[in-house]
């Protein structure tokens, strides 16, 4: 028997489903054909500079265009027009399909977040205040997208694995019912559809402020003055001590859940009747899977190639810029052997780490075929998920675990550099060269957890893992610091963002309103 909330589900994806359907005598946006095949290939461009997961460029995109348009005007009824033009044009959304209405709505967005940004009591430390600007444009990224393009099967996706995995969960040395439910629902945003960090915030704000769409002015402005406390308070729930812990549960039971809603979104109408029969439904989670399988080993594929080309071109302008000069004209090592190997290791370092990654073993699927059966059909007896709380070291113990930890980081890097020393790599070139070694080491563990996305078997791990895990860590450590620290200060993007994309937009601008120009003029002809 179909449990109450498989049923549930089911019955939100058919609403899904009918509000996907075209809605007759509605006016939508259209861009110009050839304007937005010229915007589209300089976004791919972008997209290999700045590489990031193909599920958050849209976001990213929309960031990027909004802080470029509030720079050059506050007003939102220009800024919402032509930044949902820039996103069609650059292929983010599809041509004809948006609602005119909905710029509105972004203007809607907009006007409340500048009201937020001029209006709020900001923190008297300047990196403080700058940090929650960035947050709050962020935030403001999140909820255009969502308008653009509601995310209704994604959260009904979430709400069905948080109503599941909620009685499961049990906490040992406690926490409270509110802080297990947050941690949860953050777990399981990370792990069912690998969401950053503004999206976790932009949607706990919205479990604070259920109206956040629709504030009324009195909440408003009690949300303006309390803005920074806010962000402060998501701040530490997504910096809570057990949120690894919860992460780990619902990143090993998540295959279910999106096996299950990748059957419901192909006919959501009709698939009562295959959930109905435990045999039909075991085909149909083989097909899904086998689906989805494909589909990953293409998107690592995809990753491989583009972060690959990303660290390549980083890292030919930086030999060029700052290598190649510096070693030439102030230590005088310059030498082309180490170039060459400074220039193609990285990258086929990262190209390397990509392709050695191995799909799921053939029986993960039948333990895929299980869980989903478990989690659709009503259950006597659920599976229980125990978290308990990291153990308390001593002192002693703790020096001795930060001393071992101190010691592989200098083996690590020491080796390294000893092993460039000898290759007479210059001590610019050693720099720069162990800062990629650490970004391509993270940037390698990151792509390799998201192929474990169909896997449900716990990785049991032997000695070589083990060995390879402690001298790599100091890296992998490394490349997260440098990431976090680079974003904020990407020179490449920067360059990208003032120098060649407020122009080519504008010329972008230029040719659709040329093209529509001769238009008339044909049209005055006939």
């Amino acid at each position: 028997m179909i449990s109450q909330s498989s049923q549930k589900l089911i019955q939100r994806y058919i609403s899904w489903y009918q509000s996907l359907q075209p809605k007759e005598g509605v006016a939508t946006i259209h861009v110009d054909e050839v304007a937005s095949k010229v915007a589209a290939f300089y976004e791919k461009i972008r997209g290999i500079i700045d590489w990031r997961e193909e599920h958050l460029l849209r976001k990213a995109a929309i960031e990027r265009h909004l802080k470029r348009r509030l720079i050059l005007n506050t007003n939102g009824e220009d800024v919402a027009s032509h930044l949902v033009l820039e996103l069609i044009r650059g292929g983010h959304f599809p041509n004809d399909k948006i609602e005119e209405s909905k710029i509105g709505e972004v203007k809607k967005i907009i006007d409340k977040y500048v009201f937020i940004l001029e209006n709020s009591s900001t923190p008297s430390r300047e990196k403080l205040k700058i940090q929650l600007q960035n947050w709050l444009l962020e935030l403001a990224s999140c909820e255009i997208e969502e308008t653009l393009s509601p995310h209704q099967k994604e959260n009904t996706q979430m709400e069905y694995m948080m109503e599941n995995i909620l009685e499961r969960i049990e906490v040992k040395n406690g926490i409270s019912e509110e802080e297990k439910k947050t941690q949860i629902y953050i777990a399981i945003q990370k792990a069912l559809f690998k969401l950053d960090k503004p999206l976790i915030s932009y949607n706990l704000l919205k479990g604070l402020y259920p109206a956040w769409a629709n504030l009324v002015r009195p909440l408003l402005e009690e949300i303006t003055k309390n803005i920074y406390s806010i962000w402060e308070s998501i701040e530490k729930d997504l910096r809570h001590p057990l949120a690894e812990k919860f992460y780990r549960v619902c990143e090993q039971y998540d295959t279910s859940y999106l096996i299950l809603g990748d059957i419901l979104s192909q006919e959501p109408m009709k698939i009562q009747e295959k959930i109905q029969n435990p045999e039909i439904l075991e085909n149909t989670i083989r097909d899904a899977y086998n689906k989805r399988l494909k589909q990953l080993k293409s998107g690592l594929k995809r990753a491989a190639i583009y972060t690959t080309i990303s660290i390549f071109v980083t890292k030919m302008l930086l030999v060029f810029a700052i290598e190649i000069p510096f070693d030439k004209y102030v230590t005088n090592e310059f030498n082309l052997f180490t170039l060459g190997l400074n220039i193609f290791i990285p990258p086929a370092l990262m190209f390397f780490l990509v392709l050695t990654i191995r799909p799921p073993r053939k029986e993960n699927l039948s333990k895929v075929i299980l869980e989903v059966m478990k989690i659709v059909y009503e259950q006597k007896t659920k599976d229980k998920y125990l978290i308990t709380s990291r153990l308390k070291r001593g002192l002693i113990l703790k020096s001795i675990i930060f001393l071992f930890y101190l010691l592989t980081f200098l083996v690590s890097f020491g080796l390294i550099w000893w092993v460039l020393s000898q290759l007479g790599f210059g001590i610019l070139s050693k720099i720069i060269f162990l800062i990629f070694v650490s970004l391509i080491s993270f940037a390698g563990v990151k792509i390799r957890e998201r192929a474990k996305e169909l896997q449900v078997e716990i990785d049991k791990g032997n000695f070589f893992t083990f060995f390879m895990d402690t001298f790599s860590l100091p890296f992998i450590q490394m490349g997260r610091w440098l990431s976090a620290e680079l974003a904020k200060y990407n020179v490449i993007v920067v360059f990208f963002n003032f120098l060649i994309d407020m122009p080519f937009q504008i010329f972008v601008e230029f040719l659709e309103q040329w093209r529509y120009f001769l238009k008339e003029k044909r049209e005055e002809i006939h």
